[in-house]
């Protein structure tokens, strides 16, 4: 067992988390256990995120979205008693990483799609996302397959750039409202989590390619990566607790 304290230290460090001003507070969400010998991770908190990690035996519970919103009522409602409940139950210790976790180089969101993708990063999209090229040019279609193949559902494509492309721009989750900036820094491909109902037409006009792998499909990689990093820094178990979301 290895304290709690001293690994939501190093990841704190580790993310420089303090550098990423965030929608809510980051790192610890809520206390449990003070010592961890196995780590739960997910893209975001639930009462079913909770009920696997604590029937996996975790002490440490790592999600992606967290309880706690700056926009969020601070009413302790039905919902997140509930979610409480079980974190207490099973003595959980909750930590979340959102935009510090999308940003890493090494372990983002961002970072980590754009490998699978076959993206050469080459420089920052936003303070958070990476573009960069491909290693040859691609049909767009044989790119879309890509994603599907990379994130094991179909994608929402509008496909209005050009028939061959190299230059691509990533920015997992929620990140639609972008799609004219990647096309105004010459980016043939944008691709993201979901669309908004303004993006398609948003894409047509710029002459852009856009791609929507799914909010939560696009973000399992870095809450796995923490973990795994974590789990080896520290000698801990670790296990992904799978919640399909069709968003």
């Amino acid at each position: 067992m290895v304290s709690r304290d001293e690994i939501l230290a190093y990841a704190a460090e580790y993310l420089e988390l303090d550098a990423y001003p965030d929608y809510g507070p980051m790192g610890l969400q809520v206390l449990g256990s003070e010592d961890v010998g196995k780590i739960a991770c997910g893209v975001s908190a639930s009462r079913d995120l909770f009920t696997g990690a604590g029937e996996a035996g975790a002490q440490l519970v790592i999600a992606h979205h967290g309880l706690f919103w700056d926009k969020d009522s601070r009413v302790v409602d039905r919902v997140l008693r509930g979610r409480l409940k079980a974190l207490f139950d099973y003595d959980l210790t909750l930590a979340a990483y959102h935009l510090a976790l999308d940003a890493h180089p090494e372990i983002g969101n961002n970072a980590l799609l754009a490998s699978e993708l076959g993206v050469e990063t080459e420089q920052r999209f936003t303070p958070w996302g990476f573009g960069g090229k491909l290693a040859a040019p691609v049909a767009m279609s044989d790119f879309s397959a890509l994603v599907q193949d990379k994130l094991d559902r179909m994608p929402l494509v509008f496909s209005y750039g050009p028939e061959e492309i190299e230059r691509v721009a990533v920015l997992t989750g929620g990140a639609a409202r972008y799609v004219e900036q990647a096309a105004a820094e010459g980016y043939h491909c944008f691709v993201t989590g979901e669309a908004d109902e303004p993006t398609k037409h948003a894409a047509k006009e710029a002459g852009i390619h856009f791609v929507a792998g799914g909010h939560y499909a696009t973000e399992t990689l870095g809450v796995r990566a923490l973990a795994a990093k974590l789990a080896d820094e520290f000698g801990l178990q670790w296990e992904f607790v799978d919640l399909p979301n069709p968003v």
